[in-house]
């Protein structure tokens, strides 16, 4: 095929993450089709699986992690970002990226007080508090402390332990407590009735490279890089061992990979979804200027990881929105990125305003506004 227009290359990227076109049938077929989700708030983390579904509810989500054996699972996985996954990917993942979340964060554990003989001394604590039981993070940090492991509750240690024991395999998220407080479990016993068949070294690496084209192609291996946290030459290199599972394309940007056979047929226009805070589509690539213009990104990219909510035409970022929810009624606001409200959208965006309210059990107004 000839080289692809910008245009083309963002209906393929929507339609890599699920967001054009009709989406995955249960909350893991949603995961999947983003390789993760960013899972740090239970709520945006529901609304990315809404944005990549038809006819799921916030309730099938939580189902879907609390579940035995769970479906869905939270741990920190690419870039040490705590992220939703197919249950079946959690070992492998873990495997591959966890020694590398690990070593991230070494010189912060260190200035937290988390040196190499705490370590030690926590994961078996760990395993010991945690059997047979998920616990919020205040009651586990009290029975560490019992087991001669103390933390400070109320800085970061904690939360260093609980990625580097997350990396190391020995923990992960479990079900969501009263008012989504997080609860954390053993990973072993939570993945109990899980198969086991991930792949491992050189094929684990190709096997990341072609989730991460088939979610968010086409790529480059930069991209691959900064979504995974992946040395750049561990990203070539992953790439290349994809072989023929991956296929070149051209685009205006240089050669890229996209999952064998994706990029033959380029979705057509017309497609909106809104999507909400820290959805993971603008995180797969080093480079998102395609889809969101540098002028405009402060406004949606506004530091510390944090993404504002979105409405995406064809893959591009159209506006932003917020949500203000008064008793048991939901209202968005839509603020178009060019300061004037455009018509043209605005039957898709009351399509997916209902559906928003559908999904999270509440009736669901909007309006355009300016100055969010």
């Amino acid at each position: 095929m000839g080289a692809l227009g910008d245009g083309e290359v963002r209906r393929l990227r929507a339609r890599a993450q699920g967001l054009h076109g009709p989406g995955g049938r249960t909350v893991a077929d949603a995961v999947r089709l983003a390789a993760g989700l960013q899972a740090q708030d239970a709520k945006a983390c529901r609304l990315q699986v809404r944005a990549r579904s038809r006819g799921l509810t916030a309730g099938d989500v939580d189902a879907a992690c609390a579940a035995r054996p769970p479906a869905v699972v939270r741990t920190w996985l690419m870039r040490g970002t705590l992220h939703a996954v197919a249950a079946s990917d959690v070992r492998w993942l873990t495997a591959l990226l966890g020694p590398r979340a690990a070593d991230m964060y070494r010189g912060r554990r260190a200035r937290l007080g988390l040196d190499d003989d705490l370590l030690a001394r926590a994961l078996p604590a760990l395993e010991r508090v945690l059997a047979g039981r998920a616990l919020p993070r205040d009651a586990l940090v009290e029975r560490l402390a019992e087991e001669g492991v103390a933390l400070d509750p109320r800085g970061q240690a904690p939360a260093h332990l609980l990625l580097y024991a997350a990396a190391r395999g020995v923990v992960c998220r479990g079900p969501e407590a009263a008012a989504d407080a997080a609860t954390y479990v053993l990973a072993e016993e939570w993945l109990d009735g899980v198969a086991d068949a991930g792949p491992a070294g050189d094929e684990a690496l190709a096997e990341l490279a072609v989730r991460h084209a088939t979610s968010y192609g086409p790529v480059s291996a930069a991209d691959l890089a900064r979504w995974s946290g992946l040395p750049a030459t561990a990203a070539r290199r992953a790439q290349a061992a994809a072989g023929d599972r991956l296929a070149r394309v051209e685009s205006p940007r240089g050669p890229l990979l996209a999952a064998a056979g994706a990029a033959s047929r380029v979705p057509p226009p017309g497609a909106v979804r809104m999507t909400g805070h820290f959805d993971p589509y603008l995180l797969g690539y080093r480079d998102r200027d395609l889809m969101l213009p540098p002028a405009i990104a402060p406004r949606i990219a506004t530091g510390g990881g944090f993404l504002m909510p979105c409405v995406l035409r064809d893959g591009a970022v159209a506006a932003t929105w917020r949500h203000e929810r008064r008793g048991a009624a939901l209202t968005l606001r839509v603020e178009p990125l060019t300061g004037e409200p455009d018509p043209a959208l605005s039957e898709a965006i009351a399509a997916e305003v209902g559906d928003i309210g559908r999904f999270l059990g509440m009736p669901a107004t909007w309006e355009w506004t300016t100055g969010l």
